[in-house]
């Protein structure tokens, strides 16, 4: 069973869960996105500066009126501004989207013995988590390999396998929904895993096993069909590629002050 019974699970706040995801000088995406206003800001901070009050006061103020807010899951190269797959500095976690069947598909990951203890399970929503692995000694190639695998084992989301993903932020409300919901973060272990923890087969293509032959025919994609990870995407970059210099200065002279040295892009990724 893939659990840590020497570590006391944990809730994490945003600031604790940046904390827990970075060193304090790693570089770290922000991306904010307003489903009303149309507005999709991106941003490469300091983790220190992620998690100070200043940048949460301005995050919460963000998703009260109504952006969703993610954070990229690996650090960014020093003096890039962008969100590339080249500014990636290197590979810190791995991780699923459970969309579809998130308990049953969580329970079954608890309950493997091919994948490790998960560092933090995210509740995103209803019966719908994220899992992300603290990973080392992984390159680009590699750990795109292993997302891919462990989507296919499991039936994640198959659009959040590239190592420049984004996921939720706890301590914020989804505003995709129509009630109210607090991301709401779990450690699980402090642990660092490395390739050999992970025992999943290339390209596993047999369903996964928690779900039956027939369930499993219904999430084959349709021709041209996107998954709702890649419809927020392209979603975002539409938006990052509108939004001018110019709006953007108007958008944020609208909010609270950002830490200094935190650096803004409206670049897409």
């Amino acid at each position: 069973m893939s659990t840590d019974t020497r570590f006391t699970p944990r809730s994490l706040t945003a600031s604790e869960y940046v904390r827990a995801l970075f060193g304090p000088m790693d570089n770290a995406a922000i991306l904010v996105r307003n489903h009303f206003t149309d507005h999709t800001v991106q941003t490469i901070a300091k983790a220190a500066a992620i998690a100070s009050p200043a940048f949460q006061t301005w995050l919460a103020n963000q998703n009260a009126g109504g952006s969703d807010v993610f954070i990229g899951m690996n650090p960014i190269k020093d003096g890039a501004y962008t969100r590339t797959k080249t500014n990636i500095k290197d590979i810190r976690h791995v991780y699923l989207d459970l969309d579809r069947k998130g308990d049953e598909t969580l329970q079954s990951i608890r309950n493997s013995v091919e994948v490790p203890a998960p560092n933090f399970v995210l509740d995103t929503s209803p019966g719908k988590h994220q899992v992300v692995w603290k990973v080392s000694g992984f390159s680009q190639d590699e750990a795109e390999a292993l997302l891919h695998n462990l989507a296919n084992q499991f039936g994640g989301d198959p659009a959040a396998t590239d190592s420049t993903r984004v996921l939720r932020l706890p301590g914020f409300a989804n505003r995709k929904l129509t009630d109210e919901f607090i991301v709401h973060a779990r450690q699980e272990t402090d642990a660092v895993y490395t390739a050999r923890d992970f025992r999943i087969h290339e390209e596993a293509l047999e369903p996964p096993r928690h779900l039956g032959q027939g369930e499993e025919r219904s999430r084959t994609v349709r021709t041209g069909h996107k998954s709702q990870s890649e419809h927020d995407w392209a979603f975002a970059k539409r938006a990052l590629r509108r939004n001018s210099r110019t709006n953007l200065s108007n958008f944020l002279s609208r909010s609270p002050r950002i830490e200094p040295g935190t650096t803004l892009s409206v670049m897409c990724s």
